[in-house]
C-alpha cells in the first residue's frame, strides 16, 4: 500500500515537472518571437529600414512585416531536423537544444547595430537572426507537445497538451507587458535609442531558467518504448512521407486560421491601431495584454473540453467563434476606443483558445509513435507558413489596396472555413492509442524493473 502510494506520488511529481518544462520552454520561445513581432509593428522599421521609412513608409511597413514571415519559411527545415533527431534520439535533447538556439538569436538581436551605424548590414544580420529563430521555433513546438501528451493519462491528453499551448499567450502577455512598462518608464527618445534592446537581452535570464527546468524532466515514455523496439534506428522522415503525407497536409490546414488570426493580434493590430487609427501606443499595448488573458484561459479550457466533447467538436466551436466574430471585431476596433479594442481582442481569443488547446493531443493522435515528432512538427510548421507567416503582410496589403479593414476580416473568415473543413476531414481522434504496440514483453518487463530500481 505504501509502495503504491509512493509510486503515485512520484508519478504526480514527474507530471508536474513535465507540465512546467513544456510550459516554461514554449513561453520563453514565444516571448522571444513576440518581442520581435511587436517591435516590428512599432519601431524596427525606422531603425533597420531607415531609407524606406522616410521615402515610402507604406512599403517599409510591408517589408517589416515580411521580416516576421521570413522566419516562418525556415520553420519546416527546423521541424525536419528536430523531428528527425527527436524521433531518433529523444524528445528531451532536442527541446533543450532549440531553447538555447532561440535564446542566443534573440539576445544577439538586442546587440545589433542599426542602419544608421552599419547601413545595409543591419537588416541583413537581422534577417539572419530571424532565420535562426524560425529554425529553432520549427523544432520547439513538436517536442514540447509530445512531452506533454505522451506523459499524460489517456483521459487527460487534451488538458496536458494545452500546457505547451498556453506558452503562446503567456509569452505574448509577458512580451507586451514588458514593452508597456518600458514605454511608460522612459521617454520615446530613450526607448528608440536603447530601451528597445532590453527585452531582447532579458531573454538570456529566461533561457537559463528554462534550461534548468527542462533538464530535470524525464524522457517521454513513448520514446523509451521506441528505444526498446529499436525504432530509433529507422529513418522517420522517409517513413513519414511514404505513409502519412495526408496527415501532414491535414495538420497544416487545421492550423492556418488559428495562426493567421493569432498573428493579427500579435503584430498587425498594434501597428494598425497606432499608425492608422492614431491611438496611443502604451494603452493599446496594455489593452492587448489584458485582452490576451482570454487566450490563456480558453486554451486551457479548450484542452480540457476536448477530453470531454472530443477534439473535433472543440475545434469547430472555437473556429465558429472566430468566423462569426471577425466583422464585429473590426467594427469595434474602428471606434478608436481602447476599451472596445481590448474587448474585441478578448472575445477573439475565446475562439483562438478553443481552436488551439486541443491541437497537441489531436496532432499526436494523428501519427504513429515512430514518426510522430516529425509528423506533428512539419504539419505545424507548414500550417504556420500558410497561416501566420505573412498574415500581417497580407493584411497590410489588403488595407492599402481596399482602404477597408473588413477585407482583412473576410481573408481570415476564408481561412477559418478551410481549417474547419480540415478538422471535419480528420474526424475524431480522441481515444486513439499512442503507444508502441510491438514491444517484446520480456524487454518491456526488464526495462520496467530497471526503471523501478533506479527510482528506489
Amino acid at each position: 500500500m505504501a509502495s503504491s502510494s509512493l509510486a503515485a506520488s512520484s508519478k504526480r511529481s514527474e507530471e508536474r515537472r513535465v507540465l512546467a518544462g513544456t510550459l516554461v520552454g514554449t513561453t520563453i520561445e514565444w516571448y522571444d518571437f513576440f518581442i520581435f513581432a511587436q517591435l516590428t509593428a512599432t519601431l524596427l522599421t525606422p531603425l533597420f529600414l531607415q531609407p524606406l521609412s522616410v521615402s515610402n513608409p507604406g512599403l517599409g511597413q510591408i517589408l517589416a512585416f515580411a521580416m516576421i514571415g521570413i522566419s516562418f519559411l525556415f520553420r519546416p527545415l527546423g521541424a525536419i531536423v528536430a523531428g528527425h533527431l527527436g524521433d531518433k534520439y529523444g524528445r528531451k535533447r532536442v527541446l533543450v537544444a532549440t531553447l538555447i538556439l532561440m535564446g542566443a538569436a534573440t539576445a544577439l538581436i538586442g546587440l545589433l547595430p542599426t542602419y544608421a551605424t552599419i547601413g545595409l548590414w543591419a537588416p541583413i544580420l537581422l534577417v539572419l537572426l530571424r532565420i535562426i529563430q524560425g529554425f529553432s521555433a520549427g523544432g520547439e513546438w513538436g517536442g514540447a507537445a509530445l512531452m506533454a501528451v505522451e506523459h499524460a493519462p489517456n483521459n487527460k491528453r487534451g488538458f496536458f497538451g494545452a500546457f505547451p499551448q498556453i506558452g503562446v499567450p503567456i509569452g505574448m502577455i509577458i512580451a507586451t507587458g514588458m514593452l508597456y512598462l518600458l514605454r511608460t518608464s522612459m521617454s520615446p527618445e530613450q526607448f528608440a535609442a536603447w530601451g528597445w534592446r532590453v527585452p531582447f537581452l532579458l531573454s538570456v535570464v529566461l533561457i537559463v531558467v528554462g534550461y534548468l527546468i527542462r533538464k530535470a524532466v524525464e524522457e517521454s515514455p513513448i520514446f523509451k518504448q521506441l528505444a526498446l523496439r529499436k525504432a530509433s534506428e529507422h529513418t522517420p522522415l522517409k517513413q513519414l512521407f511514404q505513409t502519412n503525407t495526408k496527415e501532414v497536409i491535414q495538420a497544416a490546414l487545421i492550423f492556418i486560421a488559428n495562426n493567421a488570426a493569432g498573428y493579427l493580434v500579435i503584430a498587425f493590430f498594434i501597428a494598425y491601431t497606432t499608425r492608422v487609427l492614431e491611438m496611443p501606443t502604451a494603452p493599446v499595448l496594455l489593452a492587448t495584454t489584458i485582452g490576451s488573458v482570454g487566450w490563456l484561459i480558453f486554451t486551457l479550457v479548450g484542452g480540457w473540453l476536448s477530453d470531454h466533447l472530443g477534439r473535433r467538436n472543440t475545434f469547430l466551436i472555437g473556429y465558429g467563434i472566430v468566423f462569426v466574430w471577425m466583422i464585429p471585431m473590426f467594427l469595434l476596433i474602428e471606434t478608436r476606443s481602447v476599451f472596445l479594442y481590448g474587448v474585441s481582442i478578448f472575445i477573439l481569443t475565446v475562439g483562438l483558445g478553443l481552436s488551439y488547446g486541443p491541437q497537441s493531443a489531436m496532432y499526436a493522435e494523428m501519427f504513429p509513435a515512430h514518426i510522430r515528432y516529425s509528423g506533428i512538427s512539419i504539419g505545424y510548421a507548414l500550417g504556420a507558413i500558410l497561416g501566420g507567416a505573412f498574415a500581417s503582410t497580407v493584411a497590410e496589403i489588403l488595407l492599402q489596396r481596399t482602404g477597408w479593414s473588413g477585407s482583412i476580416a473576410i481573408y481570415i473568415m476564408v481561412l477559418t472555413l478551410i481549417s474547419m473543413a480540415a478538422v471535419i476531414w480528420v474526424g475524431e481522434t480522441k481515444g486513439r492509442n499512442l503507444h508502441v504496440e510491438d514491444i517484446d514483453p520480456e524487454l518491456q518487463a526488464a526495462h520496467d524493473a530497471k526503471h523501478r530500481s533506479q527510482e528506489a
